[in-house]
């Protein structure tokens, strides 16, 4: 299996501008091919959530994601296995991109929030990492 665990840091996380065009209509934001760093597999979203509640928890050993904030503000914390580093989604063109192998947890969900993931993969339980100490093993094995 391909493993990035250890190939990205933190500083490879990054927030995205996604084009948006506001006019008497409305608002209207574009994510596609070529604005965001990897082709659209699966796209999913999260809403209802508790204020308390935290998300993810997680690494992946080959998906790429871009997370946004469709509505609402949250925040994302982002973890390489040696630093941290904290993102606040609060417009629906910042989008969040994280590589494989970054740990990452949602948290501090502002009431009504929506989140929203495109991601480079189709679902596969074999591409998460859910246990932090397996993440860690991970990331130190990949270092070189």
């Amino acid at each position: 299996m391909n493993d990035a665990h250890g190939k990205y840091t933190v500083d490879n996380c990054r927030i995205v501008r996604l084009p948006y065009t506001q006019g008497d209509y409305g608002v209207l934001t574009v994510a596609e091919e070529g604005l965001i760093p990897f082709g659209i597999e699966r796209v999913y979203y999260i809403y209802d959530i508790p204020t308390d509640s935290e998300r993810g928890g997680h690494s992946h050993y080959r998906e790429h994601r871009i997370v946004a904030a469709v509505t609402g503000c949250f925040d994302v914390m982002v973890d390489d296995g040696r630093r941290r580093k904290v993102f606040t989604l609060r417009t629906p063109y910042d989008a969040l991109y994280i590589p494989p192998g970054i740990w990452r947890t949602l948290y501090g969900f502002s009431a009504g929030s929506v989140a929203l993931a495109l991601c480079s993969n189709k679902y596969s339980a074999d591409d998460y990492v859910r246990e932090y100490d397996e993440f860690k093993k991970l990331v130190s094995n990949g270092l070189t």
